[in-house]
């Protein structure tokens, strides 16, 4: 017999509480999203101090949400890539590779709004 999934805001409730498991897990299992939120605290201080406009300021913070969300994103590939098996093969490499370089794009884009907008 299979589980029925929830609906409505039953099934928003448990969507949030997946969410924040993966925020969380992520948060205490990767240095590199810890660090990353280190970044947009630093942004956002830098941010006030140059008095920056309100768009530049909305470009700045959603390119770092894409920073996080890249993050995110890679750590669940390494995740599945993990579960998968501990053996080398050239298609988990290229998973990881891939999910890496896709937080090294995120990481590059906001680097260049941070060029233009100062």
């Amino acid at each position: 017999m299979s589980r029925s999934k929830p609906v409505g805001a039953r099934r928003l409730l448990h969507a949030s509480r997946n969410s924040w498991f993966g925020l969380s897990d992520t948060f205490r299992s990767e240095a590199a999203f810890r660090q990353e939120l280190v970044l947009m605290a630093l942004a956002g201080i830098a941010m006030w101090l140059l008095d920056l406009d309100p768009l530049a300021c909305a470009l700045l913070i959603a390119t770092l949400g894409l920073v996080l969300v890249a993050e995110l994103l890679n750590t669940g590939i390494e995740a599945v890539v993990d579960r998968v098996g501990p053996e080398w093969h050239p298609l988990s490499r290229k998973a990881k590779d891939a999910g890496s370089a896709a937080v090294t794009v995120s990481l590059a884009v906001h680097a260049g709004v941070w060029l233009c907008v100062l």
